[in-house]
């Protein structure tokens, strides 16, 4: 009999103890490789955990990104925290269930059948025995490798899975204590930045005097070839600094750029790396050949608060705290850029306020540290301006989308192609797909990197959610990788999922209407894969949609569903829209499958902030560009979604499938935005095919049309 297949995590992490240990205050202290940003993983994996051990929720604390205690699961991303380590731990915590039973029974001298487990004590047919966890836990052997042999629970034995646990990251949150903006360790010293401009660009003079007059107080400069920082016990001090620098800075061979790069159709023509996947080239012409594009602009991450780090280098030992997405990754890109043992670095978690990709947190963990090794033995708290969050940050990449869809007789879909211009989505540091930002600053920088995208096994980048899940009978992908972006491109909530799911959304409604079909009957005419046609149908059913009024009267109702990955969660979404000068999204509905939903309540919270911030990429937000790089460096030039605007919303879980669970943190965007895309074509009549769905474009379509 094979071995079974183990999740990666545990195949790169296979120790017990790197897992679980049993402390001696009577708890089970759980290890997550993956981090807390707001998606409740801790509380998640804190259940599971709880009731593959029988122990009280209570008594399970999770260790979240510690890279000296805890498993390297390498970054947080692509909704996979409780598929995958979450899935390690239920082994995991299955395996040392058993393996104590087993010791229980030599010490009673009893037969392991007469065992059980209940609030962590061991019971002898029912009886308490004097055991649990914590008395035979000494003669445990947790340094072996897990097997993934031990049988884990049935759902129908769960106590806690299932549950909405109020999750426990929040009290500190809300006490304004978790934060790493928030930690103010003893001795502290707050440091800003003068930020190169870009890559290649040389600060031939800086005028200290005058930074120093505009600091009005006690300032440390501190300056490592192209990167300086301003350094003060008084935070208003160093942030004076800072914003004074530019004033005073004067750089060679700054990049120049076009505005007009700003825009997605820019990305055509541009050179790139082809490729071509799924079906060949057809060998007959197309018959009833279907042809639109669709865009969606750069976008930032927009998070709340900017990057935020802390460092401190004392006797030859640096520590970082960082709000990250990866830690153990952190400090091997730490150790390259700094040139240090990765054994001399311990890189540790704090909360941050805003992420879902790849931001400026693992930069400004570099500031940081930079920093601190000039200045020994103080605690060094590192924060980004507002300007410099939104001018330096890794942009979500535009992208265009071109569909051709050939058409059968009836008005199907007989042959499909998705072409797609694109920049990388991935350029996180390491594993030569990026660079920390300040390392392009140093005296000797990093070779530039060949861009990357993940591939399809991964999700893909550029390419996700190319593939429709309707019944095509063949489907190809020209993916056109563009290889000289003009600002720097890496993780953005979905990858390419949004841009994607919206192009091959509106389409489907296009054609139904071609066909002189409803939207929702046309889907249904072509979809057979149950769970998808399952809540397709429930959400429509959930919003009226049989009453669903004629075109062109400035209310709208759209519908669109796809299956993140074409393998995580599935969502369906109805969108009720009222356009007028510009879009309101009155009211969202949305039917998801997860699979089994460990915590109800976390989890619709990803769904809906899902659905939120794909309201604001789809009505709002893009980055601009001036001559000098990223132009939109505050909230008036890239707005977000203020709460006033924030639509009703009625989200649900359909009735668990049992496990595994599947990643709902990114399962909204796609459908959410092409359903507003869908509503509001209902509403003008005529449908708009770029992002953001600004008044600009709304009067351009209506003109046009």
């Amino acid at each position: 009999m094979s071995a079974p297949a183990l999740p990666a995590s545990l195949v790169d992490n296979p120790r017990l103890d790197r897992w679980i240990r049993f402390l001696p205050d009577r708890t089970v202290r759980i290890a997550t490789g993956k981090v807390e940003m707001g998606q409740g993983v801790v509380t998640a994996i804190g259940q599971i955990a709880a009731d593959e051990l029988d122990v009280p929720f209570q008594r399970v604390t999770v260790l979240s990104g510690d890279s000296d205690e805890g498993p390297d699961e390498l970054y947080t991303t692509s909704s996979l925290s409780v598929e995958v380590s979450g899935g390690s731990v239920r082994l995991v915590c299955a395996e040392v269930r058993a393996k104590a039973l087993e010791r229980a029974a030599l010490r009673l001298n009893c037969s392991r059948d007469e065992l059980s487990v209940v609030d962590g004590q061991i019971l002898q047919n029912g009886a308490a025995t004097g055991q649990d966890y914590w008395t035979v836990a000494p003669e445990l052997d947790l340094s072996q490798a897990v097997t993934g042999t031990a049988p884990v629970k049935p759902a129908s034995a769960y106590r806690v899975v299932g549950q909405s646990v109020p999750r426990v990251d929040l009290p500190a949150k809300v006490s304004g204590a978790a934060f790493a903006h928030d930690v103010l360790p003893k001795g502290v010293l707050h440091a800003r930045t003068l930020r190169q401009p870009s890559r290649g660009a040389t600060l031939e003079s800086l005028d200290e005097a005058a930074i120093r007059r505009a600091a009005k107080g006690e300032l440390q400069i501190v300056r490592e070839a192209n990167f300086v920082a301003f350094v003060s016990p008084v935070e208003s001090v160093a942030q004076a600094a800072a914003t004074a620098a530019p004033n005073h800075a004067t750089w060679k061979n700054a990049r120049r750029l076009d505005p007009v790069q700003q825009e997605a159709a820019w990305l055509e023509g541009q050179k790139s790396d082809d490729r071509r996947l799924g079906a060949p080239e057809r060998s007959t012409p197309a018959r009833n050949l279907v042809t639109a594009t669709f865009s969606r602009p750069y976008i930032a991450h927009a998070s709340l608060a900017p990057s935020c780090a802390i460092a401190e280098f004392s006797n030859g030992r640096l520590t970082v705290w960082s709000h990250g997405q990866g830690m153990h990754p952190l400090r091997r890109n730490l150790a390259e850029a700094l040139g240090l043992p990765a054994e001399s670095i311990s890189t540790r978690h704090l909360h941050g306020a805003g992420c879902y990709g790849h931001n400026g947190a693992d930069d400004a963990a570099l500031d940081a540290a930079l920093v601190a090794r000039q200045l020994p033995g103080r605690p060094i708290r590192l924060q980004w301006r507002r300007e410099e969050e939104f001018g330096f940050e890794p942009v979500g990449p535009a992208m265009l989308v071109r569909l051709h869809v050939d058409l059968d007789e009836q008005g199907r879909p007989a042959d499909w192609t998705s072409e797609v211009w694109s920049a990388t989505h991935v350029q996180r540091p390491g594993n030569g797909t990026g660079y920390l930002l300040a390392s392009e600053a140093m005296a000797n920088p990093p070779p530039e990197v060949a861009p990357f995208d993940p591939p399809e096994a991964r999700g893909g980048g550029g390419t996700r959610n190319t593939v429709p899940i309707y019944d095509v009978p063949a489907h190809r992908v020209l993916h056109h990788l563009v290889l000289r972006p003009p600002v720097r491109t890496s993780a953005l909530r979905g990858l390419g999922a949004l841009p994607n799911v919206f192009a091959i959304e509106s389409m489907i409604d296009d054609l139904a209407a071609r066909a002189g079909q409803d939207p929702l009957a046309y889907r249904l005419s072509i979809l057979s894969e149950k769970r998808a046609r399952r809540i397709t149908e429930l959400v429509a059913a959930r919003a009226n949609w049989s009453a669903r009024g004629p075109a062109g009267t400035g209310e709208g109702l759209g519908l669109a569903m796809a299956r993140y990955k074409n393998r995580a969660a599935y969502a369906a979404v109805v969108a009720a829209v009222t356009v007028q000068e510009t879009v309101r999204v009155d009211r969202i509905w949305c039917v998801a499958d997860a699979g089994l939903v460990v915590n109800p309540d976390g989890a619709r919270n990803q769904l809906e902030g899902g659905i939120v911030q794909a309201v604001s990429w789809t009505l709002k937000e893009q980055v601009k560009l001036d001559e000098n790089g990223i132009a939109s460096r505050d909230w008036e030039s890239y707005p977000i979604l203020r709460f006033s605007e924030v639509p009703e919303m009625e989200v649900e879980f359909v009735e668990p499938a049992g496990n595994p669970p599947l990643g709902v943190g990114e399962c909204t965007v796609g459908p959410t935005a092409a359903a507003i895309g869908n509503a509001v074509a209902h509403a003008l009549g005529v449908r708009i095919h770029d992002m953001p769905l600004s008044r600009d474009r709304i009067m351009a379509a209506l003109l046009k049309g």
